[in-house]
């Protein structure tokens, strides 16, 4: 099996989009990442792309191949991943594989969403289709709902404040202020997100992330050729996909995610390192309960001091294991079918030394990307070559 490494990154800015198509938000996005990259378009062997919710939102499909004939990929295979959340962290997973196995040197992943200008009702029943409908849509189980009872099993389990599950929303917020692709870039109190008008209790307006427009690719490329095209490759050393729950019944304990943990276990022991290796995290953040239910389950902190570590200032952009410096989903947003390419995106830039959060001297990276309710997870990590 190859090495494979990320030698191209490309990305729109995360937001409303108004008047932009999910195509032209697909193209810009790739055509920086091939430039990034300084790869003839003939080199690309394959291309995926991750979106969830298009066909509903946008009324397009065949995104994969409107994107290759866009670019001029004509010899491209290509092929949609739809993994809820998680599609173009999925879409990685596929390429970086093809490329090790030696099917294909050269891969270009999209990500990409268009959700903004769907009416709230819509938009809500469309993205719980990352659920069971056959069980909790038939209940009215929303995903602000699922995360309000995992939010009030850990409070109850653990001792968790409020006061620490809001500082999830002021630290990601106050991250997103100098990140020049998130959709939020204006800080929050902690007075202002304990007060604010609530969602599914104790669920609150700013523990949820927002629907976005946007879209991000990469280029991978095999590690033995990296080099004739990139100055600052960063190699993929570690890439994981497991399954989780798919109904709320089905967990044993809502403060662990099972596909989280099992990820994260493929993924250091491919990677030959441990969580206290990990330089720099880009996490699920898309309730402020998930950042701290992750983290534990990645093994950053012990089950239930997930919360404390970061009262403790653990977690900060300047910690011992900063979280989500790029503001995460709470401040950038969440456009699915592109967030698992985003987080990719700003792990690479934190790599490279680009970052405008720059974490100092970041080698090592590890991105988290989960789908529906914990049903898919991936995870990767990165390290800088030189």
């Amino acid at each position: 099996m190859r090495s494979v490494s990320i030698i191209g990154i490309g990305s729109t800015k995360f937001g409303k989009l108004t008047g932009r198509t999910i195509k032209d938000l697909a193209v810009e996005a790739s055509v920086q990442a091939i430039a990034d990259a300084k790869v003839p378009r003939e080199k690309i062997g394959c291309l995926f792309f991750g979106n969830f919710l298009s066909g509903v939102f946008t009324g397009q499909e065949v995104l994969a191949p409107l994107l290759a004939n866009e670019l001029g990929l004509r010899s491209a295979e290509c092929a949609k991943v739809e993994g809820a959340c998680a599609s173009s962290a999925i879409g990685v997973r596929l390429a970086y594989q093809l490329i090790a196995a030696g099917y294909h040197d050269m891969a270009l992943i999209a990500g990409a969403e268009k959700m903004s200008e769907a009416s709230s009702d819509t938009a809500t029943t469309a993205i719980s289709a990352g659920t069971d409908i056959t069980t909790e849509g038939a209940c009215g189980m929303t995903f602000p709902s699922f995360w309000a009872l995992v939010m009030q099993r850990h409070m109850y389990e653990y001792g968790t404040t409020r006061k620490q599950v809001a500082m999830v929303a002021v630290k990601n917020r106050a991250n997103g202020v100098s990140n020049d692709r998130a959709q939020f870039r204006k800080p929050v109190s902690l007075e202002e997100v304990i007060s604010a008008r609530p969602i599914s209790d104790p669920v609150l307006k700013f523990d949820c992330c927002p629907v976005t427009d946007g879209a991000v690719t990469l280029v991978l490329c095999a590690t033995e050729l990296a080099g004739e095209f990139s100055d600052c490759p960063i190699e993929i050393i570690g890439s994981a996909n497991a399954l989780g729950p798919v109904r709320a019944c089905d967990f044993t304990d809502l403060t662990t995610f099972p596909g989280t943990v099992e990820a994260a276990r493929k993924a250091y022991s491919m990677a030959g390192i441990g969580p206290g290796d990990i330089d720099v995290v880009e996490l699920h953040d898309c309730f402020t309960m998930a950042e701290i239910v992750d983290s534990e389950d990645l093994g950053f902190f012990p089950k239930g001091m997930g919360g404390k570590a970061l009262e403790d200032g653990v977690s900060l952009k300047d910690g011992r294991i900063p979280i989500n410096p790029s503001g995460g989903l709470l401040s950038k947003g969440h456009p699915t079918g592109a967030t698992g390419c985003g987080q990719i995106y700003e792990i690479v830039r934190q790599l490279r030394g680009i970052h405008p959060n720059q974490v100092k001297n970041a080698r090592t990276g590890l991105t988290h990307n989960a789908g529906g309710t914990g049903t898919v997870t991936t995870v990767h990590i990165l390290r800088r070559l030189d």
